[in-house]
């Protein structure tokens, strides 16, 4: 199964994007999907992720302003991203894990898609 981000760019503070991570083969066989971030000199760091009933996880940096859904019969899983701010900058991975019954709950990444944020 392949993962392919698409939807980052270059936005001013305040705008939003929507980014979207489309997979090769049905997503419901997933336990979890998720957007990592990684910004220049940082760590890969979580951002969100939905389980396969619809429970969300956010972290503190994006609670509020964020949320993360899918669509399994798009087989697609969406970050939209509000009130942009430049430290909201970096790759966006999209990942997407198996449960443990299945390849041994691995998880498997996407190629990136980098948002810029202007100040």
């Amino acid at each position: 199964v392949q993962l392919q981000a698409s939807g980052g760019g270059l936005v001013q503070a305040g705008e939003s994007l929507r980014l979207s991570c489309t997979a090769s083969a049905t997503i419901s066989r997933f336990i979890s999907t998720g957007w990592f971030r990684q910004a220049p000199g940082r760590e890969r760091e979580l951002v969100a992720s939905i389980t396969y009933d619809g429970v969300t996880n956010y972290s503190d940096s994006v609670k509020g302003r964020t949320t993360i859904s899918r669509d399994d019969a798009k087989n697609t899983v969406y970050l939209e991203l509000n009130s942009l701010k430049p430290d909201d900058a970096g790759v966006y991975y999209c990942t997407a894990t198996y449960p443990p019954y299945l390849s041994n709950g691995r998880t498997i990444w996407g190629l990136g898609t980098l948002v810029t944020v202007s100040s």
